[in-house]
Formats: C-alpha cells, structure tokens, sequence
C-alpha cells in the first residue's frame, strides 16, 4: 500500500508542471490573436497617415480632425494652413488633418 500511494503522488507532481504550461498556451494564443486582429492594422493605419501628413502640399484638399474642409495653402514643418472659404485661412498642427477631402466624400464601402 505504501508504494501504491507514493506512485500517486509522484504522479500528482508530474501533472502539475504540465498544467501550468497548459494554462500558458490560451494566454499566448490570445495575445497572438489580439496582435493581428488589433494592434496590427492599428499600426497599418497610423503608418499610413503619417505618409500622408508628411506627404501634404500646396493645392491638395484636406479634412481636419474637427471637421474642417479646406484647401491647403501654405505648410511649416509643424503647421498646415487651410483656406476654408476665400480669403479665409486657418493655421492647424500636421497631426490635426485627418485624411484628404476625397476621402471623406466617398462612403467607405464597409459602412456602406
């Protein structure tokens, strides 16, 4: 009997080292599963408009992170100036426009 109960006991240890890195796995799938599903195409995207703020110039029609549409006029390495009606100019920060005024004029085919 005395060896009976040592055997279980051994066996007891064994399963236990073997559960923690059964436990680890659904963490790790989850992270590897969060990394493509949202930090990823996050990532994609701010790539993306930083090549387009850096990529601005003089004529191009634009839309700021408030809402404003206008026609960029003059650029700093910092500012962006907008004409939104004539003879009417704002200053903004680069990272303040949002995208192109194309853009916002057409409905992204995912919302439809």
């Amino acid at each position: 009997m005395f060896s009976t109960g040592l055997a279980y006991a051994m066996g007891a240890k064994g399963e236990g080292a073997t559960s923690g890195l059964t436990g680890l796995i659904p963490l790790l799938l989850m992270f590897v599963v969060f990394y493509f599903i949202l930090i990823r195409p996050q990532q994609k995207q701010a790539r993306k408009h930083q090549d387009f703020v850096k990529n601005l110039k003089t004529g191009d029609r634009v839309v700021t992170s408030g809402g404003l549409h206008g026609m960029v006029t003059g650029l700093t390495d910092t500012t962006v100036t907008l004409e939104i009606a004539e003879k009417v100019r704002v200053r903004v920060t680069r990272s303040a426009v949002a995208g192109s005024s194309q853009e916002a004029a057409t409905p992204d085919a995912k919302t439809g």
